[in-house]
Parts: structure tokens; sequence; C-alpha cells
């Protein structure tokens, strides 16, 4: 088939959460079929993995989007009554090869990662649409109101109504639409009573064979620590929420039982925030060439993450790495319903300190459930088992 694949963020390299979906959905497609990827780069760094991205593709469009440039022109929502985040990913370069290339091409179907980008699709009539929105974004918006003051407060309400309103259009219109798990085809059905939307679940997944452990690999750790691991993009507010109250209220109470513990916050783009937590106890680490070591080298990984949903890859990736790992309550039943060793979810302080002390304890323990959980992401998260999913509504279209 002939694909239009709009994408908010080059998908390479997977280095980030929505980039690692977004890579493994390009690769996934266009093992089966010819693909246009339409897609913005934000980071210029992304430059030197265009002619990888070629590779997967018939044709590609780039369009650069400076992020300060576009938070200015985002603004122009507040005039036009939308969403904020529509003219921010708003590029007419982009339209007018979407427009060139359905003339000339044909598309037998459109491939949309990410609701933003189905504004390139208005023009494209009687082609079959399939969105991933992956987790429902504006309740993003609606969870980040009350941690913040007046008149962020309001404004993050205010895009959260309207990049509903947005995102309950693009569904009506759509073949079919996707979220990361049931709970958030839930949420989604709940936010919009009354509509006749469909909307079905699309996991994520892990490369278990790229994420396994290996005895070649390197500790970056020093001999006399005790390493502690955090992985994700520190630009991230979810993440620089979850690392700023693990360092505040959990690692003190550690530390007092470890003095050799030390927390590693390892990912691209920390803010000046994350980077104020370095110390003795806390290493940022900022951009590594591979986070692997990192994880299979820590006496335990961590995701706290209060502000944030749906299957996280950073657990995956910890999990296929063999090392138990303690997180959020939400993000644990989001990945299994089972009680699962290599897995513990945590609510409450109390819960991460219980958990993390047991394995620091035992070691044996600690690896034990580690490799229990290796074991469950390999069966249970194949990123082709996943996709498939989405393969049977392209074969109907």
């Amino acid at each position: 088939m002939k694909l239009l694949y709009l994408v908010h963020r080059l998908p390479y390299p997977p280095n980030k959460g929505d980039k690692v979906r977004s890579y493994h959905l390009l690769k996934h497609l266009a093992a089966r079929h010819d693909v246009h990827l339409g897609t913005f780069i934000d980071d210029p760094d992304d430059e030197q993995h265009l002619p990888r991205v070629r590779e997967f593709c018939k044709s590609l469009h780039v369009a650069r989007l400076n992020p300060r440039s576009a938070k200015l022109m985002s603004l122009r929502g507040l005039l036009s009554g939308e969403a904020l985040s529509l003219p921010y990913y708003r590029d007419a370069g982009l339209q007018a090869w979407v427009d060139e290339t359905a003339a000339r091409e044909g598309f037998d179907a459109v491939v949309v990662f990410s609701g933003v980008m189905a504004q390139y699709t208005r023009g494209l009539r009687g082609v079959k649409t399939l969105v991933d929105f992956v987790d429902v974004d504006s309740a993003k918006w609606r969870d980040y109101a009350p941690e913040h003051a007046w008149p962020m407060s309001w404004l993050y309400r205010r895009e959260f109504a309207k990049l509903l309103g947005f995102e309950q259009r693009v569904a009506d219109a759509a073949t079919c639409s996707f979220f990361v798990t049931d709970r958030e085809v839930a949420l989604f059905r709940d936010l919009s009573p009354g509509r006749a939307m469909r909307l079905a679940a699309l996991g994520n997944g892990v490369d278990a064979d790229f994420f396994t452990p290996a005895a070649a690999c390197e500790s970056p750790f020093a001999a006399d620590e005790r390493p502690v691991v955090f992985t994700g993009a520190m630009d991230y507010w979810p993440n620089i929420d979850a690392v700023t109250w693990f360092v505040q209220s959990i690692l003190p109470p550690l530390r007092e039982r470890f003095p050799g513990l030390r927390f590693h916050i390892v990912g691209r783009s920390p803010t000046p925030a994350v980077q104020a937590l370095a110390g003795e106890a806390v290493r940022v680490t900022g951009t590594v060439p591979d986070v692997r070591p990192y994880l299979q080298h820590a006496a335990a990984v961590v995701a706290p993450l209060r502000l944030a949903r749906g299957i996280q890859n950073k657990i995956l990736e910890a999990m296929a790495m063999a090392r138990p790992v303690v997180a959020a309550d939400t993000c644990v039943r989001a990945i299994t319903q089972a009680p699962l060793d290599g897995l513990q979810p945590a609510t409450a302080e109390a819960d991460y300190l219980e958990r993390l002390t047991h394995w620091l304890l035992n070691p044996e323990a600690a690896s034990a459930a580690g490799a229990a959980a290796r074991e469950f992401v390999v069966g249970a998260y194949s990123w082709d088992a996943h996709l498939a999913g989405l393969d049977r509504h392209l074969e109907a279209a």
C-alpha cells in the first residue's frame, strides 16, 4: 500500500518514549508498505540521523521546528480560539508537501502519530485514516493545572478543553483511533460521552534483542557505590517532577540506611532544575551514548512518576535488562494486572523505601526478580505482536 505517515518528531533515534514507539511503527510499516513520511525536527542533533530514516521511506519531508519560536507562534491559538498545541506544530511547507504528494501518489491510507498531526489530513477526503494518539494528550494538561499557579493553571485548563475538543473531532472522523492501554481508551470514552468513535488499544513493546544483559557491558558506576537509576528525557515535566520528588522525599532516608547509595538521573536535556539536584548523592548524566550499562548494573531502577499514565518504555527497557523496578502504581497497572516480583508498585514514600530496602539488602533476590521481569517482557511485549492490531485495520482499508 501507499501510506502517508505523519509524526510530530523525527522517529529516530529511539532514545525517548514517543520516539521509541514512532520508530517501531515506522519500521513495522516500512517492512510491508511504501511509506511517505512527514515529520518535524526539534533537536538539531537529530539532523545526523536523516540518512537512516530515509532508508525506511519512499519519500520524506522534514520541517524544522525551533521550540522557542514555536512557543511564541502557539500563542496565536489564543486569538483563533484553538488549542495552542495546533499552531505549535503548524508548518505551511509540510502542509504543501502533504497536499502535493497526495495528489501525485494517491494514498491508500494515512497513519497519524500524535493527534496534533491530524490537522494535516483535512484535505485528504475519502482516505482511510488511523490515528495513534498514544495517550489522551489533553488530559495531561488537566493534570498539570493543579501543580501550577495562575496564570499557568488557567492556561493548562484551557488547553485541556480546547485540545480535547480537537481530539474528539479527529476521532469522530478516523477509521480507528488507538491508545496505548485499555485504561486510556476508557478515559477518552469517559471524556467523550455520546460519541460513536472507533477506538482500540495498541500497546507498547520492547526490543528485547537490543535491551539484553551482556557480559561485555562495563559498569559506569564506582565500585563502592549502590546505584539506583532513573532514565528518561529530562526536559519532560512528569520526569522532572518524579526525580525532584524522589530526591527530596525518598533519597534522604535511603541514604541514612545505605550511605553508599547514589541516585543516577540518566537522560537528555536536563533542565536547570534537574541539574540543581546534582551533588554527592545525585548524579545527573545528561545524554549518554548508551543507556543499557546504567540499567544493567543498577542495584534497582525507579520510575516514581506522579503525573504520567500508560505504558512507560523506560520501565519495559529496565525489565528487559533484567533489573528490578519500583514504579508508580498507575504505571505498573498499565503493564500488568498480575503480581510480578520484578515490578513492584508504589503509591507512597513508605512503599518505595520498603521495596528498595529489600532489594538493596538482598542483591540475590534483586537479581532473581530482575530475571523474572525480563522473562515477562520477552513473552508479553513484542512490538510486532502489538502492532499487528494496526495491520488488521490497514488490510480492511
